[in-house]
């Protein structure tokens, strides 16, 4: 793979990051499933979960929606709670890893193949909406994502989400002491592109948003933003996660978790 700093836009993206998610999705699933759980919502590699954080507020009795739900670990810990959990994801392959825990799991989360872009339910369907890690930063139209977040959601309704903290894009993807060393504006949001050497083909899309992106983004949709996390890397967790490791944990945060409320007035 060739990496590029160029423009793409949502089908690119949208193209590119599902294919790499069925391909990568039997060992992702392998190497992260026992430190996701089954039925365990972590929001990140520093593995706080949300019975801990709290984002989602009270889940019991509510219609909850994961956009990027992968083999569903979270939607199913909702389930769990009392929530009635759905999900959706980009790749076919993760929604067959999510039948499969279903089945094990006796907790089965309806999930259909979309994209945060283009929802398939009804408006003001859900009370709470969230991602953990799972879409938006490989979202091109992320102000079509919101919309369509606020379109799905009652009055009032939560939307949470965690993504790589925007620092991050200052410094190489590298876990070890080199990576540490800032090499690129954190103000530059041209898109980080993977292409296969050997088809041309583009591999992988990532996107980057500064904080105050996502604030304005935010408050543009009607959001009142209540919660910024900034997980802290626990001494004794010495997992290797792509880029995420103590090294650079107990250094500087890796992983940003947002929570916002809706206008309850609509």
């Amino acid at each position: 793979m060739t990496a590029h700093r160029r423009p793409t836009d949502e089908a690119e993206s949208r193209r590119a990051n599902g294919a790499d998610w069925d391909r990568y999705a039997d060992e992702y699933q392998a190497k992260h499933g026992p430190f996701l759980g089954d039925v365990g919502f972590v929001w990140g590699p520093e593995g706080l979960t949300e019975a801990a954080a709290g984002v989602l507020g009270e889940v019991k009795d509510k219609d909850v929606l994961e956009v990027g739900s992968g083999a569903g670990q979270c939607s199913r810990w909702v389930s769990s709670q009392g929530g009635r959990a759905y999900g959706l994801d980009l790749s076919y392959r993760q929604l067959q890893h999510s039948r499969r825990i279903d089945e094990a799991t006796a907790i089965p989360v309806p999930a259909v193949l979309g994209t945060a872009t283009h929802l398939p339910f009804a408006d003001a369907s859900f009370d709470v909406v969230f991602s953990s890690f799972g879409a938006l930063q490989f979202v091109a139209d992320i102000d079509a994502a919101v919309a369509e977040t606020v379109r799905v959601l009652r009055p009032g309704g939560r939307f949470a989400f965690s993504i790589t903290h925007p620092t991050r894009w200052m410094f190489p993807d590298d876990p070890t002491a080199d990576g540490l060393v800032a090499s690129q504006s954190y103000w530059d949001r041209t898109p980080y592109v993977e292409v296969d050497d050997e088809t041309g083909a583009t591999a992988y899309v990532e996107h980057h948003r500064t904080l105050g992106d996502w604030v304005q983004l935010l408050a543009a949709h009607g959001f009142r933003i209540t919660t910024l996390l900034e997980p802290e890397w626990p001494v004794d967790n010495d997992r290797l996660w792509g880029g995420w490791s103590r090294t650079r944990g107990l250094l500087t945060p890796g992983t940003a978790i947002v929570g916002a409320d809706l206008d309850p007035r609509g």
